[in-house]
């Protein structure tokens, strides 16, 4: 692929996927001319860059760097058509994300440039982090800890009652909607807790962990929590809306760690303010960063809300690091690229 000679890679990371963990994990794999790149501080809102989305506004920034590189691996780079037509030296875009939403891949098509991704880097974070915030839904931790350790008050207390007492995970009825590789690890670790694990998921057949059911319905009939891990896809987007969250069992808890649009959340928020919903632990949301109008900061007793923090981990960084490595590893020795999506 590189006929001998070296190849000039561009590590565009950012202050997760930092440019020194690329540069390391290609040390592992190859010998090249690495040029290290920082894009925006991946916090800060981010929104459409020309024709792709969840980049950042670095175009400008991105075309100096990739001048006579002929690889680019990033984060959160903005792959439009006008850095590809302005950058004729590249051949590979590696991005370390489960699928690469800041690359125009129509473009790289048309520009024979191969587009790889990191599929599965956050698997394991994001399965813990859903656990993590389903027992914090049920027991009420965050308002607990707020009463006492931001307010002073053992008003906290009043939840070992049986009235204000929460639900635990042995023999509670949980819902997986969807059994990929997060949904799949979240159903072992309730296996493990004790909980009758139920999933609905059309796509994914053979042995599983929990008991199969057959339609979403049904799931939404017996489950007293439901937890969201299918992908967002126009068949999915608003799958859990008023109609679905009217056929849960009352007091019923919802968990979102997967894509905001799933869920409506305007019928969350009257199925929270009506008592259908007991309590609700989200970590993505319809539109991001949360507007400051949103119901949703008028719920607090009932939710538990975290800034998109699922798959943030430095596993997950250094994991995302190596797969991107790897395929550039295999690309500089002409082999078989194991994610590629062009």
């Amino acid at each position: 692929m590189t006929n001998g000679n070296s190849v000039r890679v561009v590590a565009a990371g950012d202050h997760f996927i930092l440019p020194p963990l690329i540069t390391e994990a290609l040390g592992h794999e190859l010998t090249c001319d690495v040029s290290e790149l920082t894009l925006g501080w991946p916090l800060e809102p981010f929104g459409p860059v020309a024709e792709v989305t969840e980049a950042s506004d670095a175009e400008d920034e991105l075309i100096d760097a990739l001048a006579g590189a002929q690889v680019l691996v990033t984060q959160m780079g903005p792959v439009t058509e006008r850095v590809l037509d302005a950058c004729p030296d590249l051949r590979l875009v590696v991005v370390c994300r489960g699928g690469p939403v800041n690359v125009n891949l129509d473009a790289a098509k048309r520009h024979d440039v191969r587009v790889c991704f990191a599929p599965g880097r956050n698997a394991a974070a994001t399965a813990e982090f859903t656990v993590g915030l389903m027992l914090a839904a049920l027991r009420r931790i965050p308002q607990a800890h707020d009463l006492l350790a931001r307010q002073g008050s053992w008003e906290g207390a009043t939840y070992y009652t049986y009235e204000h007492s929460g639900l635990e995970l042995e023999d509670l009825p949980v819902g997986l909607v969807g059994y990929g590789a997060v949904g799949s690890r979240v159903a072992r670790v309730l296996c493990a807790f004790g909980a009758r694990v139920m999933v609905y998921d059309p796509y994914v057949h053979g042995e599983i962990h929990g008991l199969r059911v057959a339609s979403l319905d049904e799931l939404l009939r017996r489950s007293r929590v439901i937890t969201l891990h299918a992908r967002l896809t126009t068949e999915t987007r608003g799958l859990i809306g008023p109609r679905e969250l009217a056929l849960l069992p009352p007091g019923a808890v919802v968990v979102n760690v997967a894509r905001g649009p799933l869920l409506n959340e305007g019928a969350l928020c009257d199925a929270l303010e009506s008592g259908q919903v007991s309590a609700a632990a989200l970590d993505t949301y319809e539109t991001e960063p949360v507007p400051p109008g949103s119901r949703l900061y008028g719920l607090g007793d009932r939710v538990v809300l975290t800034p998109h923090l699922g798959g943030a981990s430095r596993a997950v960084a250094e994991k995302a690091a190596a797969i991107a490595a790897a395929e550039v590893g295999r690309w500089a020795r002409g082999e078989p690229l194991a994610h590629c999506l062009t």
